[in-house]
């Protein structure tokens, strides 16, 4: 045994030595596997230049949708008297919902994975460097994408003010923008696109079917009855006063769409490009579809009609255009321009509202409609991009429960937002004021020289 331990402590030695060897000869192999693991990680979450640059522009033009586009669209709705309230209203709400955006909105939506809402782990953009990729899409930086996202929360709360145009507070609006942000928005907006309720359901809205249109109509709705009817609605003439400034609007809605719609596809691709192209084609088809359904019905065609023809496909198509095709898109287009015909006049009298703006006639019905047939024309036998494991009268189903939920959710705190704004400081300025015009009254100028 004694004479065995040399030999022995002879071969460990040997044994310890090659081994050594072995690792210094495989230690290049194991960095250099380390080091492509590190790089492939690192291309995947890699800033694309392209991507960024496209995202960027989509951002400015939906920022152009709102700011002039909306609101010259709405103040060539209103009367003379009261446009610059209308612009007042559009313009600072679309200032102060980016900033409440930025403070803890895109932190409840994107910060975190409850049912209805995130979390508080990017309260004021905390650990958002110019560096970090967004987790949502791994191209492009994350201040990009809160940029992009932020004017989607902007136009869905600006739109809601076309339906109580000129009779409504303005500090009330501000303070119902403010509690309808926080409460209905962010909420609607993670369920859908935040991991939430809907999207676990599996419910599609390409660019906010649900999350804007709907959502901003009913609460629209629910505005317009809880301020009541102008004065003289139903008695007198109260025609808009320059269709001309409406139609700008309206053209300038269209040409931002393409970052609304394209843009939300979250990169320079082919699902940008089919957004693109279905936000021209179904917008086209409504806008003749209504300029035909109302020359049948009232013998003639107005420019009115048309733009809020197009207005219709581009709402209808929203929460279906990186998921339909081409053709879809047009039989889309097609049902749209009359169904929203009906809604700014057959519903509208059935509801008995004064929806100055058509907010619900046009969002509302176009919105419920985009949602819904969503789920039919993404089919692949329809030219779509199906979801995975598709099956068409399921997915109408989920999509008829999005928009049933939203309905409800949005009714509800739509509600109580107009209550609370309306104990402190009412929602409805004096008959004087409104006579008179919000123009003058409540901000001290006018639209026009006198």
């Amino acid at each position: 045994m004694k004479k065995m331990l040399p030999a022995l402590s002879v071969g460990l030695g040997l044994l310890g030595a090659a081994t050594g060897a072995l690792a210094q000869e495989a230690a290049p192999v194991v960095e250099a596997a380390a080091q492509v693991t590190s790089a492939v990680e690192t291309a995947a979450a890699t800033i694309d230049s392209g991507d960024t640059a496209w995202m960027l522009t989509s951002t400015m033009l939906v920022i152009l949708m709102i700011i002039p586009g909306l609101a010259l669209f709405y103040g060539g709705l209103v009367r003379s008297k009261n446009m610059l309230s209308v612009l007042a209203q559009v313009f600072t709400i679309f200032s102060l919902i980016t900033v409440l955006w930025a403070v803890y909105g895109f932190s409840l939506t994107f910060g975190g994975e409850g049912k209805f809402y995130g979390d508080f782990s990017k309260l004021f953009l905390s650990g958002i460097t110019p560096d970090t990729v967004s987790s949502a899409l791994s191209t492009i930086p994350e201040f990009v994408f809160v940029a992009f996202q932020s004017t989607f929360a902007a136009i869905t709360v600006a739109l809601i003010v076309g339906a109580f145009a000129e009779r409504t507070k303005f500090s009330a609006v501000m303070i119902f923008s403010v509690l309808w942000f926080t409460f209905s928005y962010i909420p609607m907006a993670h369920m859908v696109w935040g991991g939430g309720l809907m999207a676990e359901d599996g419910a599609l809205d390409f660019a906010g079917g649900t999350v804007v249109h709907i959502n901003a109509a009913v609460a629209g709705l629910v505005g317009a009855y809880m301020v009541g009817k102008r004065l003289g609605f139903g008695k007198e003439a109260l025609p808009p006063h320059s269709l001309t400034l409406t139609m700008v609007g309206g053209a300038l809605l269209w040409v931002g769409w393409f970052g609304f719609n394209a843009g939300s596809a979250g990169a320079a691709n082919g699902g940008a490009g089919l957004a693109f192209i279905n936000t021209i084609l179904a917008t086209g088809a409504a806008a003749v579809a209504w300029m035909v359904a109302e020359t049948l019905h009232k013998g003639k065609a107005s420019m009115l009609g048309v733009v809020s023809g197009a207005v219709g496909g581009l709402v209808t198509i929203t929460p279906a255009a990186g998921f339909v095709g081409p053709m879809g898109s047009i039989v889309m287009g097609l049902i749209a321009g009359p169904l929203c015909l009906w809604g700014v006049s057959g519903l509208k009298r059935m509801l008995k509202v004064d929806d100055v703006c058509d907010v619900f006639g046009v969002h509302g019905v176009g919105g419920i409609l985009g949602a819904i047939l969503t789920g039919v024309f993404c089919a692949a036998s329809l030219g779509g991009v199906e979801p995975e494991g598709y099956n068409m009268a399921s997915q109408v189903w989920v999509q008829f429960k999005s928009v049933i939920i939203t309905i409800v959710w949005c009714g509800v705190v739509s509600f109580i937002c107009y209550k609370v704004a309306d104990i402190l400081v009412g929602l409805r300025v004096s008959e004087d004021a409104e006579r008179e015009g919000l123009d003058i009254t409540t901000h001290g100028e006018s639209a026009y020289n006198r």
